[in-house]
């Protein structure tokens, strides 16, 4: 690979702290605020907590995958890298734009929910009705507040990763406080309703939560995207990722528990924002539950930021490897952040807010499950392939028992798959989410015909090379 555009280079800044508030930020969004009443609804307080605790058994296991592999390749653009080393360019490919397919869908959704929080805060926010699509209406003053959020998102991540970083850490921090608070408030007033613990149907209830809970933990493998810009060990690069993911799944077991200590679940699961419901009956305040809304905004600004990170990281490796526009792997001189990819991020995602919450929440469907899980999969594909073609490869955060991890991150990635296909709970509903995905691959195809170097040798030695050196 080589990048003959780059005038700058990526940069080591990134601290253990800020990393690890990207990788937290990027899970713990706005989704947590406003689907806690539906968990516990279905499934009852203890039923959801045991129906996260197995979803994240499940999702620590390709976690620690990625530990292995980005420890062994810590460069920009993370499972792109890993994908072109184990297959070269098209699977690379396929991995790459199934993941930008996932990203992209969240970043979009985020422009949409930092209305629905605006609109919950304030009253008489839903102003200049412009239409309804999807059965959703459309207001002007959601479209606005959510430009101005892309704007201010791009903006942040176009002058420097580090400062981005360093308002992750920030928020990621207040978020993280407000579940401790929400907890030690239940802990303090003992429980105030009695909710059946595992809801009327425990096994429908639990199977139908478990099968949402990898959805609440796409966001770790963000961290692999800014793996070439973290100033720390390889081995400590895994470390982190792992411990987000094992911090995450805590934090929302003892959210979920706390809720359900302080409402009926009923009445959170007609609650708007469940969370700042939860937080109101605690404190028995209602200042509190807006307080909490407010969190959940932070929140969402933390997801949104943090998914721009690494849809443009893609972005960027992609274009480094030949897979797109060359241009786009441009390294702002000053800034050190891969400046035109993104901007690019946030033209496209000025689109979302235009289509309404309904029409984002298929785009999430299709896109960020199903594009980030068969994601996974080639991940997990290419970490046995290595362990196979490249036994001497260094890793410096090695799993024990060879191949029978890889093996077993494929069969859960594959069963993530399985649950959209047609049939399946969560199967994505044709027309609408099945053509975005049908859309999504044909430009895909268009695009690698286009960008497709003339050369055949893409060596994989330099698929393993830092941005620097490429």
């Amino acid at each position: 690979m080589s990048r003959s555009t780059t005038d700058g280079s990526l940069e080591r800044v990134l601290s253990r702290w800020q990393l690890f508030a990207i990788g937290f930020g990027a899970i713990v969004g706005w989704g947590w605020i406003i689907q806690m009443g539906y968990w516990i609804d279905e499934a009852g307080p203890y039923g959801a907590m045991v129906a996260f605790a197995i979803g994240g058994v499940l999702v620590l296991l390709v976690a620690l995958i990625y530990g292995e592999l980005v420890s062994a390749m810590p460069f920009a653009g993370g499972e792109h890298v890993y994908t072109h080393r184990a297959f070269g360019p098209v699977v690379s490919f396929i991995c790459s734009w199934s993941l930008l397919l996932g990203y992209m869908g969240v970043v979009g959704f985020q422009s949409i929910a930092i209305g629905i929080g605006f609109s919950y805060l304030i009253p008489g926010f839903d102003v200049l009705k412009l239409w309804t699509f999807a059965g959703q209406t459309v207001y002007g003053s959601w479209v606005a507040v959510g430009f101005v959020g892309i704007i201010a998102i791009t903006y942040m991540n176009y002058r420097g990763v580090e400062i981005t970083a360093q308002v992750q850490l920030i928020l990621a921090t207040v978020v993280g406080i407000s579940g401790i608070a929400l907890v030690t408030g239940a802990l303090t007033v003992g429980p105030s309703v009695s909710n059946a613990a595992f809801g009327g149907a425990p096994v429908l209830g639990i199977t139908t939560v478990a099968i949402q809970v990898p959805m609440l933990f796409v966001g770790f493998d963000v961290i692999p995207q800014a793996a070439e810009e973290a100033d720390m060990s390889s081995r400590s690069l895994a470390l982190v990722l792992l411990a987000v993911v094992a911090t995450v799944g805590l934090f929302y077991i003892v959210s979920i528990w706390a809720a359900g200590q302080a409402v009926p679940a009923g009445a959170l699961g007609d609650s708007l924002v469940p969370a700042a419901t939860a937080m109101s009956a605690v404190f028995s305040s209602t200042v509190a539950g807006k307080l909490m809304t407010l969190v959940g905004i932070g929140a969402l600004l933390t997801s949104w930021s943090a998914f721009v990170i690494g849809a443009s990281r893609v972005v960027f490796a992609m274009a480094d490897s030949g897979l797109l526009p060359e241009s786009l792997a441009t390294v702002h001189p000053e800034y050190n952040t891969p400046s035109r990819a993104i901007v690019l991020i946030g033209v496209l995602s000025m689109a979302a807010p235009w289509f309404g919450a309904n029409f984002v929440s298929s785009i999430i469907n299709a896109d960020v499950m199903f594009g980030i899980v068969l994601a996974w999969f080639t991940v997990a594909l290419s970490f046995v392939a290595l362990r196979y073609n490249e036994p001497e490869l260094e890793r410096p955060f090695k799993l024990p028992g060879g191949y029978a991890f890889g093996i077993a991150a494929m069969a859960v990635t594959l069963f993530f798959i399985a649950l959209y296909m047609p049939g399946a709970p969560s199967a994505l509903l044709w027309p609408r989410e099945w053509m975005i995905v049908l859309a999504w691959v044909v430009l895909g195809a268009v695009l690698f015909g286009l960008s497709r170097r003339t050369t055949t040798e893409t060596t994989i030695e330099e698929a393993g090379q830092p941005s620097s050196d490429r």
